[in-house]
């Protein structure tokens, strides 16, 4: 399986939060992980993204 690679506006835009809430989450173990593209760019799997999501949905009551 292919997965899509979403860059970190993509990202923001899908989730709903800003830069600074997706990298402390990162930090915190709350929030999958990117992984590296090249010297200075980071992308995240869209699988990985989707699941985030929809264990957070579950969550909500």
């Amino acid at each position: 399986m292919h997965d899509k690679i979403y860059r970190r506006p993509d990202v923001e835009t899908l989730v709903g939060l800003s830069r600074s809430t997706i990298y402390a989450m990162i930090a915190d173990g709350t929030f999958p992980k990117p992984i590296k593209l090249g010297k200075r760019a980071v992308g995240w799997r869209q699988s990985e993204v989707l699941s985030w999501l929809d264990s957070r949905a579950s969550e909500v009551v």
